[in-house]
């Protein structure tokens, strides 16, 4: 029996029995472990939680083979499709099993049929709206990259099989990439904070300062000794593994830098075309007594800044990627190491957020210990629950409330930017920060999430006889209408909810929950009559109308527009 294989196998039991809600309904333990394991690989893949990824789970009949599917926002004209295909042996737990080749045959095949608009599919409830909102990128412009991940609780597929991976994979100029993602794959991301101690070898010459109780180096390495590094201790060196390598085939930057090492007329020049990385660490040592080609010794590495680069260069050099010829011996790479004691832990934050902050993907952590997210924590203490600052804070229930929730949330109702809340979750904390945040209470936030809350379960588990077909789309543009109806009926406006009246504000919600929602979807059926006429409405003109906010006016607004 493999550990990790066994390890994962006792988490996914954990899923079964604690949350058969996730999981396909009936007796039949198989396809519930089988589900239980895309969610969890998903859950690591994504770095959401357990609930959020089971928003994502589409297995079923006409599911395409498709079991696990998440879309991602749209930056420079282009989202990031990740489609997860997932293998779970539940009888053996070697870990030596390959990855089926039929099942790489079928992915293929998916690969071809859900990304073309014109092609007419049958698919279940699930999976549906979501291909029909990635189709309707696709015909506004949109150019979706597509990982597929083929996850399973052993090796690899087969060299047969990447017949069909080297095909598809070349058939769409590099849009499309496979993965393989198994039990191995998640304990080493759920063991990434161990602590990384390396020596790193420095060329040439280096600057070492003192300052105010900090010490800095600042030198040259090769690109060489990063593949090294990154081969002998992998993710771990870096602060978000997963998430912080967005790959090749979608980030331009990262295909520049893995052109700029192929090319032998510029990869020389690469230490001035990049802008290097950053360390940080708990110390550092060298022999002051040479005068260059210093090696470092490092204890407590993380790399906070330039992760793509590092990864980057770690899969050119490694050959996983094509290149023409071997990355020249004279590519060097600026690195800034900072060690800093356990007392200068905040500091570490204010760097990270400033070398990171073009990178949106982190700024929910890197926003955690400003004033307006430590306010909100204290005010929802004071109301009873726990506020999640950080996406690695511990726990979970009904009592816990996430900081990208209550941004999500607040945008849509109080904010009255219902599409800008589902569409551009990536600005929340970056762009958009102080729109959502600035002069937010938590009486205000708590109630924009119970509402929010509410309606996403209408929307997953529905009560009504017969769900419109634009539910999937609305919850948001539900949810504002909502807010803007209960808070009409008391008389009061967003800026008046406070912690004296918000759990008059929520038993008057809860006692007419049933009716608010009914008249809001009441609401957007008329107003999309007067946008459509009597005609059908596609579900990929259903998902765009919504993702535009092309209803917002025909609704009206309460709020004055944002420039």
């Amino acid at each position: 029996m493999n550990i990790n294989a066994s390890i994962i196998d006792q988490r996914i039991s954990g899923i079964v029995d604690n949350h058969p809600e996730w999981l396909p309904e009936g007796n039949d333990i198989n396809k519930k472990k089988s589900a239980a394991f895309v969610l969890l690989c998903m859950s690591t893949c994504l770095e959401m939680t357990l609930e959020e990824s089971a928003e994502l789970l589409t297995e079923g009949g006409n599911d395409a083979g498709v079991d696990g599917l998440h879309i991602g926002e749209v930056e420079d004209g282009d989202f990031l499709v990740t489609i997860f295909q997932g293998k779970y042996k539940i009888n053996d737990l070697s870990g030596k099993a390959n990855f089926p080749e039929n099942d790489v045959q079928k992915a293929s095949g998916t690969v071809r049929v859900l990304f073309d608009p014109n092609r007419d599919v049958a698919l279940n409830p699930r999976i549906a709206p979501k291909i029909e909102e990635i189709r309707s990128l696709i015909r506004d412009g949109y150019i979706p990259n597509v990982r597929v991940i083929l996850c399973n609780n052993g090796d690899r597929w087969t060299p047969q099989a990447d017949n069909w991976v080297a095909d598809t994979e070349g058939s769409y100029d590099g849009k499309v990439k496979f993965l393989h993602f198994n039990h191995d794959s998640i304990v080493s991301i759920l063991q990434r904070n161990q602590q990384t101690d390396t020596t790193l070898t420095l060329s040439g010459q280096a600057i070492v300062e003192d300052m105010n109780y900090m010490r800095v180096l600042v030198g040259r390495v090769s690109v060489q000794e990063i593949q090294r590094l990154f081969n002998e201790h992998g993710d771990s060196l870096l602060e978000r593994n997963i998430r912080r390598y967005l790959g090749l085939h979608t980030n331009r930057v990262n295909t520049a830098i893995h052109e700029t090492l192929c090319d032998s007329t510029k990869s020389d020049k690469f230490y001035f075309y990049n802008n290097g990385i950053t360390v940080v660490c708990d110390r550092f040592d060298y022999n002051a007594l040479q005068r260059s080609d210093y090696q470092v010794q490092l204890k407590n590495m993380q790399v906070i800044n330039g992760g793509q680069t590092c990864k980057t260069i770690q899969e050119t050099l490694n050959g996983v990627l094509p290149i023409p010829n071997l990355v020249g011996e004279s590519a060097y790479l600026l690195i800034r190491i900072y060690q800093l004691a356990d007392t200068h832990r905040e500091f570490i934050q204010d760097i990270t957020y400033a070398t990171n902050s073009q990178n949106p993907v982190d700024l929910r952590d890197l926003r955690s210990n400003d004033e307006m997210q430590n306010q909100l924590e204290l005010g929802l203490s004071d109301l009873g629950y726990t506020y999640k600052r950080k996406r690695d804070d511990g726990g979970g229930g009904s009592s816990v409330i996430t900081s990208s929730v209550v941004a999500e949330a607040v945008l849509a109702i109080w904010r009255e930017r219902p599409h800008q809340s589902k569409f551009r979750r990536k600005e929340h904390f970056g762009k958009l920060y102080e729109d959502i945040f600035k002069q937010l209470n938590a009486a205000q936030a708590l109630l924009a999430v119970l509402i929010f809350r509410a309606v996403e379960n209408e929307r997953k588990r529905p009560t009504m006889a017969a769900p419109p077909d634009f539910l999937p789309y609305s919850s948001h543009c539900i949810a504002m209408l909502i807010g803007r109806k209960l808070l009409k009926d008391e008389g009061i406006s967003p800026d008046q909810i406070s912690h004296r009246n918000v759990q008059g504000l929520l038993h008057a919600f809860e006692d007419n929950q049933a009716q608010y929602h009914a008249d809001a979807t009441q609401l957007l059926k008329n107003a999309l009559k007067a946008c459509y006429g009597e005609r059908d409405v596609s579900l990929q003109q259903l998902s765009a109308t919504f993702r535009r906010g092309d209803l917002l006016e025909m609704l009206g607004t309460t709020q004055q527009p944002m420039l």
